[in-house]
C-alpha cells in the first residue's frame, strides 16, 4: 500500500492510537470505496479525509464537475490539487494529476485560454498553475502567466505600499543620530524632542536636542528568505517570492530568496520579474531543512545585520540533528532569526510541534504570519523589536504553548 503513503508527519497514516489490523482495513477501504464499509465501517478523520480526495477523482464526485461553466469550480480544483499533494509523495501526486487530467476535464480547462480568464484568480489557483506547468499547453502559456501576473499585482497592490513605508520607517529609526547633517535632519522629530523648549513671550522654540536619520548608505540590512516548498507549502511559497520581489526594489536592504525541498535553488537574481520567479519554482517533494540552512550560513556575511526567515512547516525529512546544529550555530553567530510556520491566509497551519519548540527555544520566534502582517513583522525585526513578543501582541503565536524539548 505504499501508493498511500503520506508526504509529511501531518498526515500520519499509522498513528500509535490505533493497530496494525485496524489501519489495514482502512487502507483496503480505501481503494474499495464505501461499497466496502463493512470492512471497515468508521473511518478515522485523517482517512475520512483522504476517501473524499479520492472519492473526488475515482468516485465521481469531481471538485471540477463541469456543469454549465468550468470556469467557476477551477478553484476548487485548485484546492484539490493541493490537497493531494499535502497527503501523497510526489511521484503518486503526479498519476492522480494525469488521472485528473483525463477524468475531471482539467486538461480541458488549462487548454482554453477563454476559460482561464475567466476564473477567480486565488493562490491556490496560482499554486495549481505553478505545479502543473508541464502540462500547459502552449496557446494557454500567455493566459496562465497572464492570471499569475493578476495575482502578484492584486498582492503588491495590498501590501507594497504598506511594506515600504513600514521598511522605510523603521531602517530610518534604526539609524537615527543625533548629530545629524542638515541634509539629514528629521524636522518633525526634532520639533517633538523640544516642544518644552517653547518660549511663548518671544514666541521661539529653542532647540538644544537635534533627531537626523543617519547617514544614507546601501545595504543597511540583509534580509534572506529561506522558503520551503514542499507540496503542502505552496501557499507560502506564493506570497513569499512576491513579498521577496518587493523587499529587492528598496536600496537600503539586500534581499536573497532561497527556495528549497530535497534541493536548494538561489532565485535571488529573478526577483526583478516575480512572474518568471514563480514559474521558476518547483512545488513539491521532499524537504531537507538543514541542507538549506547550510546554504544559508554560506551566504551570510554580515550576522549582526542579517535577518533570516526561514518558512517551512518543520516537517524535516533529512538530517534533525543537521537542521537543529546549524540553526543553532547561525543563532549564536547573531542572525536575527525567525520561523514562519505560514505564510498565508489559511489560519492555523500544521507544523511539527517538537521542532517548532527547538527553534523557539534556540532564540528564533516560532509562528505563523498573514500576508498583510509581513510589512510589519520585517519592520519590528529592524527595529530591533522582541519579535516573539511582537507575535504575541498580535495573537500569531502558536495556540498550544511550545514546551521545551529535546529532539536530538
Amino acid at each position: 500500500m505504499t501508493t498511500l503513503a503520506p508526504s509529511s508527519p501531518s498526515a500520519d497514516l499509522n498513528h500509535a492510537s490505533h493497530d496494525a489490523e485496524t489501519l489495514r482495513l482502512q487502507r483496503w477501504r480505501l481503494i474499495l470505496g464505501p461499497s466496502s464499509n463493512q470492512i471497515a465501517p468508521k473511518l478515522t478523520p485523517l482517512y475520512e479525509e483522504l476517501d473524499d480526495i479520492l472519492g473526488s477523482l475515482y468516485r465521481g464526485s469531481e471538485p471540477g464537475r463541469r456543469s454549465g461553466d468550468l470556469g467557476s469550480s477551477a478553484p476548487r480544483v485548485a484546492r484539490w490539487l493541493g490537497d493531494i499533494r499535502k497527503y501523497f509523495p510526489k511521484q503518486v501526486v503526479q498519476v492522480m494529476q494525469k488521472d485528473a487530467f483525463d477524468r475531471l476535464g482539467l486538461g480541458y480547462m488549462l487548454g482554453e485560454p477563454e476559460l482561464l480568464e475567466s476564473v477567480e484568480v486565488d493562490v491556490h489557483l496560482v499554486a495549481t498553475l505553478i505545479s502543473l506547468k508541464n502540462f500547459i499547453p502552449e496557446k494557454t502559456k500567455a493566459t496562465a502567466r497572464m492570471i499569475v501576473q493578476k495575482l502578484v499585482d492584486d498582492v503588491m497592490k495590498r501590501v507594497s505600499a504598506k511594506t515600504v513605508s513600514a521598511i522605510t520607517g523603521a531602517i530610518s529609526r534604526a539609524n537615527r543620530t543625533n548629530r545629524p547633517r542638515y541634509n539629514e535632519l528629521d524636522f518633525d522629530r526634532t520639533i517633538r524632542l523640544n516642544l518644552k523648549n517653547w518660549n511663548a513671550d518671544q514666541k521661539k522654540l529653542v532647540v538644544d536636542r537635534l533627531a537626523g536619520y543617519g547617514h544614507k548608505r546601501r545595504s543597511l540590512y540583509d534580509v534572506v528568505l529561506c522558503v520551503d516548498q514542499s507540496g503542502s507549502m505552496a501557499s507560502s511559497v506564493v506570497y513569499s517570492s512576491i513579498f521577496a520581489a518587493t523587499l529587492a526594489k528598496l536600496p537600503a536592504l539586500s534581499t536573497r530568496l532561497v527556495l528549497f525541498d530535497t534541493k536548494v535553488v538561489d532565485m535571488s537574481e529573478m526577483l526583478s520579474d516575480p512572474v518568471d520567479l514563480l514559474f521558476g519554482a518547483q512545488l513539491g517533494g521532499g524537504t531537507d531543512i538543514g541542507q538549506a540552512l547550510t546554504y544559508c550560513r554560506s551566504i551570510i556575511t554580515r550576522p549582526d545585520k542579517t535577518i533570516l526567515i526561514l518558512i517551512s512547516d518543520l516537517y524535516e525529512g533529512g538530517k534533525p540533528n543537521v537542521m537543529l546544529s546549524t540553526a543553532r550555530e547561525i543563532i549564536r553567530a547573531g542572525v536575527k532569526t525567525i520561523c514562519l510556520l505560514a505564510l498565508d491566509d489559511n489560519g492555523a497551519p500544521a507544523y511539527d510541534q517538537r521542532f517548532a519548540a527547538a527553534f523557539a527555544n534556540m532564540g528564533a520566534p516560532t509562528f505563523a504570519c498573514t500576508p498583510d502582517l509581513f510589512p510589519e513583522l520585517i519592520s519590528a525585526a529592524i527595529n530591533g523589536r522582541d519579535v516573539g513578543s511582537w507575535a504575541n501582541e498580535k495573537g500569531l503565536a502558536p495556540r498550544e504553548k511550545l514546551a521545551a524539548t529535546d529532539v536530538l
